[in-house]
């Protein structure tokens, strides 16, 4: 039963630093890539970023680049965003998802508020 268990989420001033972890299972996780989404209250699920199978490529949306960082340790079926520099405008339900499978974790909440 493929999982996904995202943590790390939390309160933070703008400005701030935040890093999320998701914890996968019930899949080979070092042959799949792996993305970040997030979905704001009223808006649309958004692509936030994604690596492929061994981390040498990522790609981020045009809203984080440069202020988030995705990696992953295949060795810890895990995948990290590091988000510095937050903004309000970042607040979300941050989920991570194996584009190729269909199942998704609960996601961990990010609220960016002073």
């Amino acid at each position: 039963q493929v999982q996904f268990v995202e943590s790390g989420g939390g309160l933070v001033q703008p400005g701030g630093s935040l890093r999320l972890s998701c914890a996968a299972s019930g899949f080979t996780f070092s042959m799949h890539g792996m993305n970040w989404y997030r979905q704001a209250p009223g808006k649309e699920r958004e692509l936030v970023a994604s690596i492929t199978v061994r981390g040498g490529i990522t790609n981020y949306a045009d809203s984080v680049k440069g202020r988030f960082t995705i990696s992953r340790d295949n060795a810890k079926n895990t995948v990290y965003l590091q988000m510095n520099s937050l903004k309000v405008e970042d607040t979300a339900l941050y989920y991570c998802k194996a584009p190729r499978l269909n199942s998704w974790g609960q996601g961990t909440q990010v609220t960016v508020s002073s």
